[in-house]
């Protein structure tokens, strides 16, 4: 690796880290989520229903933003691919943007289910 690769990799992993930030954020949102769903299901809250609904369309948010940057990341990686690189790392940085795209599309989906469903008749889990 030469000089530029070896930085930009360094920048990668200081993002990654920043992801693991947002990452405990959105577990400390999702446990208070419980909360308040179990708070309406027991009670029948409708203060707590609303709060749920809320916080679960922020987690989704953010995780579509944060599926975007690894998606761009691996288109990226697609764009940088050299004529001379080996099949393996051809296949396996057009697989990283294949599941990466998955993964994008699967936060959107997500996050289309907690906005539509009103009276909370999917469970939603961050995954």
């Amino acid at each position: 690796m030469n000089y530029k690769e070896i930085s930009n990799k360094l920048k990668e992993i200081n993002n990654e880290e920043i992801i693991w930030v947002i990452y405990i954020g959105i577990i400390i949102l999702s446990y208070y989520s419980n909360d308040l769903e179990r708070k309406y299901f027991i009670n029948k809250d409708l203060n707590s229903k609303e709060k749920y609904r809320s916080i679960m369309i922020l987690i989704f948010l953010i995780l579509v933003i944060v599926y975007f940057y690894f998606l761009s990341d691996s288109y990226s990686g697609i764009k940088e691919l050299k004529i001379n690189d080996n099949s393996k790392k051809r296949n396996l940085t057009y697989l990283s943007f294949v599941a990466s795209l998955l993964i994008f599309i699967s936060g959107i989906i997500f996050l289309y289910i907690a906005i539509e469903d009103e009276d909370l008749n999917v469970e939603l889990a961050f995954n």
